[in-house]
């Protein structure tokens, strides 16, 4: 952005921040107070606020579109490639063909060109598909070797897919069970410490579970955590991890898809991993 009159100074954004420079044109270290409330700095100071939630909204749509496997259509992407916050979060993703095969690393989305991808073998390649893939990371069958190659491109991937945490369904699941204890019995001094955790990671809490809801090939399933619901000053802790089917009903484990598993058990070792650990230690 060009330099913007302001009380005798002129403002500017750089880097997300609001600068300023005198009529001699040296730049100041700071705002002055006197022009702090000028309706210019103002201006800027709320436009960066709402580039800032911009670019959270922009990450959080990108990373449903990949947990909640939804494809996106090619006319998408190409439209919002130009937003530098959209391709921000685009950029590196891996995309896979109709048949799940790796296609490469997102460069690129051009109405009249393609996409632009990086393929397995260091090329750039160019594909017009009509849908366009952007896999969960439990989906892709090589994802260690991937994580290997995106190291050596460099690629730095600002929505978490390939170094997303990730769990896999047990070999010896018990498909008839109802629950997941694995991360069940984590204490926390205070309940309104954990409900503060689940919200800062990003979790919905609904009657006194955190939740996590995914679409996976086109049925909702919701993995819930009971974290409590009663006094916000009192002990609590962690329950079993449980699968809902949209009405409510407890789904057997078997039928709890990867993805629904790798984002439940995600969820639930998340919450888990804030326990008071200092008690253990003292019971032990």
């Amino acid at each position: 952005m060009g330099w913007v009159s302001a009380g005798g100074y002129e403002v500017a954004l750089d880097g997300g921040k609001v600068v300023c420079r005198n009529a001699a044109g040296r730049r100041l270290k700071s705002v002055p107070s006197k022009i702090v409330d000028d309706p210019a700095v103002v201006g800027l100071r709320q436009l960066t606020e709402w580039l800032e939630r911009h670019e959270r909204q922009c990450l959080a749509d990108v990373e449903r579109w990949m947990v909640r496997s939804l494809p996106v259509p090619f006319e998408v992407l190409a439209r919002v490639w130009p937003d530098p916050a959209w391709q921000a979060a685009l950029r590196d993703l891996v995309v896979t063909g109709t048949d799940g095969a790796v296609a490469g690393f997102l460069r690129d989305a051009d109405p009249e060109r393609g996409l632009g991808l990086v393929d397995l073998d260091g090329d750039t390649v160019r594909l017009t598909p009509g849908l366009v893939r952007l896999p969960h990371p439990v989906l892709l069958d090589d994802l260690e070797e991937l994580r290997e190659f995106a190291v050596e491109l460099g690629v730095e991937q600002r929505a978490q897919q390939l170094f997303r945490e990730v769990w896999h369904r047990p070999a010896a699941l018990d498909a008839e069970a109802a629950s997941v204890e694995d991360h069940a019995g984590g204490v926390f001094k205070e309940l309104r410490f954990l409900h503060g955790r689940a919200t800062q990671l990003g979790y919905r809490v609904r009657g006194g579970h955190a939740v996590c809801s995914v679409v996976e090939e086109g049925h909702a399933v919701e993995a819930r955590v009971w974290i409590g619901d009663y006094d916000g000053y009192v002990e609590t802790e962690t329950g079993p991890l449980v699968f809902t089917d949209p009405a409510g009903r407890v789904l057997k484990l078997g039928r709890v898809g990867p993805v629904a598993w790798s984002e439940g058990m995600r969820m639930a070792a998340a919450l888990y991993a804030g326990r008071d650990i200092e008690d253990e230690e003292r019971a032990a």
